[in-house]
Protein backbone atom coordinates (compact mmCIF):
# COMPACT_ATOMS: atom_id res chain seq x y z
CA UNK A 1 0.00 0.00 0.00
CA UNK A 2 1.00 3.93 -0.84
CA UNK A 3 0.22 6.17 1.51
CA UNK A 4 -0.61 9.19 0.21
CA UNK A 5 1.21 11.84 0.91
CA UNK A 6 0.98 15.82 0.47
CA UNK A 7 3.56 18.96 0.74
CA UNK A 8 4.54 22.12 0.35
CA UNK A 9 7.31 24.24 0.21
CA UNK A 10 8.50 27.48 2.14
CA UNK A 11 10.56 29.66 0.24
CA UNK A 12 12.83 32.08 1.95
CA UNK A 13 15.49 34.81 2.29
CA UNK A 14 16.62 36.64 5.48
CA UNK A 15 19.43 39.46 5.80
CA UNK A 16 21.97 38.65 8.13
CA UNK A 17 22.56 42.50 9.00
CA UNK A 18 19.08 43.62 10.04
CA UNK A 19 17.45 40.31 10.30
CA UNK A 20 14.34 41.45 7.78
CA UNK A 21 13.14 37.94 6.76
CA UNK A 22 11.33 37.01 3.59
CA UNK A 23 8.99 33.76 3.58
CA UNK A 24 6.31 32.11 1.35
CA UNK A 25 4.58 29.43 0.91
CA UNK A 26 4.72 27.38 -2.57
CA UNK A 27 3.05 24.13 -3.62
CA UNK A 28 6.51 22.50 -4.94
CA UNK A 29 9.93 23.01 -5.62
CA UNK A 30 10.41 23.79 -9.13
CA UNK A 31 12.07 26.49 -11.02
CA UNK A 32 8.07 27.91 -12.17
CA UNK A 33 7.39 28.53 -8.03
CA UNK A 34 10.93 30.02 -7.64
CA UNK A 35 10.73 32.42 -10.04
CA UNK A 36 7.53 33.63 -8.86
CA UNK A 37 9.31 33.65 -5.21
CA UNK A 38 11.87 35.61 -6.88
CA UNK A 39 9.49 38.28 -8.59
CA UNK A 40 7.74 38.57 -5.13
CA UNK A 41 11.30 39.07 -3.24
CA UNK A 42 12.02 41.52 -5.80
CA UNK A 43 8.90 43.58 -5.13
CA UNK A 44 9.42 43.37 -1.74
CA UNK A 45 13.13 44.90 -1.60
CA UNK A 46 12.44 47.47 -4.42
CA UNK A 47 15.40 49.09 -5.93
CA UNK A 48 17.77 47.25 -2.84
CA UNK A 49 20.37 44.73 -4.24
CA UNK A 50 20.44 41.31 -2.30
CA UNK A 51 22.79 38.57 -2.78
CA UNK A 52 20.68 35.19 -2.73
CA UNK A 53 22.56 32.19 -1.86
CA UNK A 54 21.34 29.06 -2.81
CA UNK A 55 21.59 25.28 -3.24
CA UNK A 56 22.49 24.11 -6.43
CA UNK A 57 18.88 22.49 -6.64
CA UNK A 58 17.47 21.86 -9.79
CA UNK A 59 14.48 24.79 -9.23
CA UNK A 60 17.44 27.27 -8.29
CA UNK A 61 19.61 26.37 -11.59
CA UNK A 62 16.67 26.24 -14.13
CA UNK A 63 17.92 28.08 -17.42
CA UNK A 64 14.18 29.33 -17.58
CA UNK A 65 15.58 31.37 -14.39
CA UNK A 66 15.12 35.12 -15.06
CA UNK A 67 16.95 37.15 -12.49
CA UNK A 68 16.00 40.38 -11.25
CA UNK A 69 18.40 42.79 -11.78
CA UNK A 70 18.82 43.63 -8.04
CA UNK A 71 19.15 40.07 -6.94
CA UNK A 72 22.43 38.74 -7.61
CA UNK A 73 22.54 34.95 -7.20
CA UNK A 74 25.73 33.10 -5.23
CA UNK A 75 25.60 29.21 -5.51
CA UNK A 76 26.94 27.72 -2.23
CA UNK A 77 28.74 24.18 -2.63
CA UNK A 78 26.70 21.18 -3.25
CA UNK A 79 27.20 19.52 0.43
CA UNK A 80 27.71 22.75 2.74
CA UNK A 81 24.19 23.78 3.83
CA UNK A 82 25.59 25.22 7.02
CA UNK A 83 26.96 28.11 4.69
CA UNK A 84 23.43 29.59 4.13
CA UNK A 85 22.01 31.57 7.01
CA UNK A 86 18.68 30.58 6.06
CA UNK A 87 18.94 26.74 6.83
CA UNK A 88 19.17 27.81 10.32
CA UNK A 89 16.44 29.98 10.12
CA UNK A 90 14.82 26.66 8.66
CA UNK A 91 15.69 24.35 12.00
CA UNK A 92 14.10 27.38 14.18
CA UNK A 93 11.18 27.50 11.98
CA UNK A 94 10.45 23.16 12.28
CA UNK A 95 11.64 23.42 16.21
CA UNK A 96 7.82 24.18 17.28
CA UNK A 97 6.74 21.31 15.00
CA UNK A 98 8.33 18.66 16.13
CA UNK A 99 6.97 15.85 17.50
CA UNK A 100 3.24 16.82 16.39
CA UNK A 101 0.92 14.79 14.37
CA UNK A 102 -1.15 16.64 12.00
CA UNK A 103 -3.96 14.92 9.90
CA UNK A 104 -3.41 16.85 6.81
CA UNK A 105 -1.58 20.27 5.88
CA UNK A 106 -4.58 22.33 6.28
CA UNK A 107 -4.76 21.64 9.71
CA UNK A 108 -0.74 21.63 10.06
CA UNK A 109 -1.44 25.68 8.49
CA UNK A 110 -4.73 27.14 10.75
CA UNK A 111 -3.32 24.99 13.74
CA UNK A 112 -6.92 24.07 14.82
CA UNK A 113 -5.85 21.45 17.31
CA UNK A 114 -5.00 23.21 20.82
CA UNK A 115 -1.49 24.07 21.62
CA UNK A 116 -0.05 23.21 17.52
CA UNK A 117 1.31 26.22 15.65
CA UNK A 118 0.11 27.30 12.58
CA UNK A 119 3.19 28.39 10.28
CA UNK A 120 2.12 32.13 9.80
CA UNK A 121 2.23 32.29 13.64
CA UNK A 122 5.47 30.80 13.92
CA UNK A 123 6.97 33.18 10.94
CA UNK A 124 5.16 36.42 12.84
CA UNK A 125 6.92 35.46 16.20
CA UNK A 126 10.14 35.60 15.23
CA UNK A 127 12.27 38.35 16.99
CA UNK A 128 15.11 40.12 16.36
CA UNK A 129 17.07 38.14 18.58
CA UNK A 130 15.66 34.44 17.45
CA UNK A 131 16.91 35.68 13.64
CA UNK A 132 20.46 37.29 14.46
CA UNK A 133 21.21 34.52 16.64
CA UNK A 134 20.70 31.50 13.75
CA UNK A 135 22.04 33.97 11.05
CA UNK A 136 24.80 36.24 12.17
CA UNK A 137 28.05 33.98 12.53
CA UNK A 138 31.05 36.26 11.73
CA UNK A 139 31.81 33.72 9.06
CA UNK A 140 29.03 34.51 7.11
CA UNK A 141 29.06 37.87 7.56
CA UNK A 142 32.89 38.48 6.93
CA UNK A 143 31.58 36.32 3.35
CA UNK A 144 28.67 39.04 2.95
CA UNK A 145 31.33 41.81 3.44
CA UNK A 146 33.90 40.53 1.67
CA UNK A 147 30.90 39.88 -1.34
CA UNK A 148 29.60 43.22 -1.03
CA UNK A 149 33.15 44.69 -1.77
CA UNK A 150 33.56 43.28 -5.70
Amino acid sequence: MIWPRDNFWIYGAIEPKTCDHFLYEYPKLDGECFQQFLDWLSVQLGSDYAILQIDQAPAHTSSAIRWQEFIIQEFQPASAPELNPIERLWQLLKKPLKNQLFSSLQTLRVGVARRRHRIQEIFDQLTFEQVISVSSYNFILEALFYAASY
